[in-house]
């Protein structure tokens, strides 16, 4: 859907409520609720992959380090991104297609998950880990961007939907483990989650928006809000202590997404935007993905209608690269000089759906040869 939406964002002539709402002008779409739908199932998947690693005999220590590398690496991985957008040629010294190429060709040597074979093939493996990890600071070294005809290195502060699930991830992880999985805590989190994001939004405490993030992951609590939203919804259907019985789970989850909308209407007079996460955005988009996830749980797992979306599954185990190829695409579409045409209207929507079919066709046929991305 990721794909769909971002393709579709470049398609002039069709009806407002396909696109993001504008700078200064209140409203939601369904487009606005894809991003957030992201944070939410990395939310539900937080309790699981804990649980997994706690049940190996990882140490807290362990799996917080686990935590810690991942989120830097979104984060370094939209940086990378976002900033090959705002190269400049000149300045740089290679060709703004030339870096971004070689930039996803060493995104994908680093970050492939590669099969576990025999120690030769292991040793091979490592040496392209290491061409991958040369080849990124390499580009590093040389890149540079103009603003105001000012020379400039790397925007830090620009790292774009990657990053900004990194850091919502840390935030929720390091909560689950704080709290050591107690879902009456967990949902207090969630509770003064919220209310940081309305103070943030209400300007009343002002200095929240200049502590790096490294220093304070949680930002302005929207994100973190979203994901943890997604984890208590996660933490429901799996804990039978909770919820034991379908009918119960049901009722639970109802009864979640119904208090989120009602959270969400009260916060109106905050406003109702993507664009600076306004509380009424984190909760609306919350439950919006909590009745989604229900519906989806009912088709399949209940009463297990999954063939039709066989087609999904490769996206599904290979999310981050199936996020990138459509950069890759175009990185390549530019090294090979060809035009972009991009038709209006509704033949424009039938090219996104299209291009978004190509591109799962491409995932699936990565991930068959063993090209998987795992942070």
């Amino acid at each position: 859907m990721m794909v769909f939406v971002n393709d579709l964002a470049g398609i002039k002539g069709l009806p407002w409520w396909n696109y993001h709402i504008p700078p200064g002008e209140q409203g939601l779409t369904y487009v606005a609720v894809v991003f957030p739908a992201f944070l939410f199932i990395v939310g539900m998947a937080i309790p699981l992959a804990i649980e997994k690693r706690m049940s190996k005999g990882d140490s807290i220590l362990k799996i917080l380090y686990h935590i810690i590398i991942r989120s830097l690496s979104l984060v370094i991985l939209g940086l990378l991104i976002m900033n090959g957008r705002d190269m400049d040629p000149a300045s740089t010294g290679i060709s703004y297609t030339a870096w971004n190429v070689l930039m996803f060709t060493g995104v994908i040597l680093l970050w492939n998950n590669y099969p576990k074979t025999n120690k030769r093939s292991e040793n091979i493996f490592r040496i392209l880990k290491w061409s991958g990890l040369l080849i990124l600071i390499a580009l590093l070294f040389i890149y540079r961007r103009e603003v105001d005809d000012e020379i400039l290195w790397l925007d830090k502060k620009n790292w774009s939907i990657l990053g900004a699930i990194g850091w919502a991830y840390l935030s929720v992880c390091i909560l689950f483990l704080i709290l050591k999985g107690k879902f009456r805590l967990l949902v207090i989190s969630l509770i003064l989650l919220v209310a940081l994001n309305v103070i943030s939004k209400a300007e009343w405490v002002d200095f929240i928006r200049y502590i790096p993030r490294i220093i304070w992951p949680v930002g302005s609590g929207s994100l973190a809000s979203i994901t943890m939203a997604g984890l208590l919804l996660s933490m429901i259907f799996i804990k039978n202590d909770i919820a034991s019985s379908l009918n119960s789970k049901i009722t639970w989850g109802v009864g979640y997404a119904i208090i989120l909308f009602l959270a969400g209407w009260l916060l109106l007079p905050f406003g109702l935007a993507k664009i600076g996460s306004t509380p009424s955005y984190t909760l609306f988009s919350s439950a919006i993905c909590i009745l989604l996830f229900m519906i989806m749980y009912m088709v399949v797992d209940v009463r297990g209608h999954y063939r039709w979306a066989s087609f999904l599954k490769p996206a599904g185990s290979n999310p981050l690269l199936t996020y990138i190829l459509p950069d890759i695409y175009y990185a390549i579409l530019g090294l090979a000089h060809a035009n972009i045409i991009n038709p209006e209207g509704w033949p424009g929507v039938f090219r996104a759906l299209v291009f978004s079919l190509f591109i799962l066709g491409v995932s699936a046929l990565m991930t068959r040869f063993k090209i998987r991305l795992q942070l």
